[in-house]
């Protein structure tokens, strides 16, 4: 029978903990938008390391069906939330850059896809702040920046909003390509 001590020696490090993460939020190339990328990081209090999923190809066989691994699902779609503060900098910044894609007055916008999109890293890291696994989302944008709510109900809480990226693709580390 396994002891608890046979555990705590499997669980490595003492196991990776959720609240240890940071997110960079790079600036697109084509859109001046004035975000400060340390201070996103530090203001970025939840997100999620990405599912990855395979398509199936189903082959019917005398009655059964047959499933066999089909391409890699779609490029998908990563969340973050920040919080927000009083000058606003993070909303502010991607509001610039989503309007800078399809303007909300006259949906002009950059051309090119170089112009708008930009590579995006989530780090898990450990206590000590080493970084234990990354993921760089490639070609991201601003998606949708979601509304924040506000209410008389509660008097002690700051304001969060999510967005959501579109990415072509993601490379996570230690994973050979």
């Amino acid at each position: 029978m396994a002891q608890i001590d046979d555990f705590k020696a499997n669980l490595l490090g003492g196991g990776a903990r959720t609240n240890q993460f940071r997110v960079t939020i790079v600036p697109p190339a084509g859109i001046a938008i004035g975000l400060d990328v340390r201070r996103t990081s530090f203001l970025c209090s939840a997100t999620q390391l990405p599912q990855t999923e395979l398509g199936v190809v189903e082959l019917k066989y005398r009655g059964r069906t047959i499933n066999i691994a089909g391409d890699r699902a779609a490029a998908g779609t990563w969340t973050t939330t920040f919080y927000n503060d009083t000058d606003f900098m993070i909303r502010n910044a991607l509001e610039r850059w989503n309007n800078g894609i399809n303007d909300f007055a006259d949906a002009t916008g950059v051309n090119s896809m170089s112009d708008y999109e930009t590579d995006l890293t989530v780090e898990q890291l450990d206590r000590d702040d080493t970084v234990l696994k990354s993921y760089i989302f490639r070609n991201a944008y601003p998606l949708t920046i979601a509304a924040i709510e506000l209410t008389n109900d509660e008097a002690t809480a700051i304001e969060t909003f999510e967005v959501s990226w579109r990415y072509q693709h993601f490379e996570p580390s230690g994973v050979s390509f």
